[in-house]
């Protein structure tokens, strides 16, 4: 079963996403800052780390460099979900080491189609 991280602080997102993604058979884990999200991503080793960009405390662009920098973390790939699209926030978050890009509100099937590439890139079961 792929096991999903997922960073996000809006309860009303975590909720609504998280029980469509297991209703599609993914195990979530829901971190609500960008430093819960890097921690738990080193101690439960995830399939794929969905990121909110606008995080508290540890933003989601620092969070996915520090998780890209650590051994033990470095080959999760990281989806990161923002509200923020005006130009250059994608690249931005590329550049952080996001391995992929989609901008809230989510298009659910969007979502899983690039969860699903992400994970076969990976080779993740």
């Amino acid at each position: 079963m792929t096991r999903i991280l997922y960073v996000e602080d809006n309860e009303d997102n975590v909720y609504m996403l998280t029980q469509r993604l297991t209703r599609h058979g993914f195990t979530v884990s829901i971190a609500s800052d960008g430093a819960q999200g890097v921690d738990m991503a080193r101690r439960e080793k995830p399939d794929l780390i969905l990121m909110d960009l606008g995080l508290p405390a540890l933003d989601g662009w620092t969070a996915a460099r520090q998780l890209k920098q650590m051994p033990e973390t470095k080959d999760v790939p990281i989806l990161a979900l923002s509200a923020h699209t005006m130009p250059g926030d994608r690249e931005k978050a590329l550049n952080a080491g996001c391995d992929d890009y989609d901008a809230k509100p989510i298009d659910f099937e969007r979502l899983l189609e690039k969860i699903d590439a992400l994970i076969r890139t990976r080779g993740a079961p």
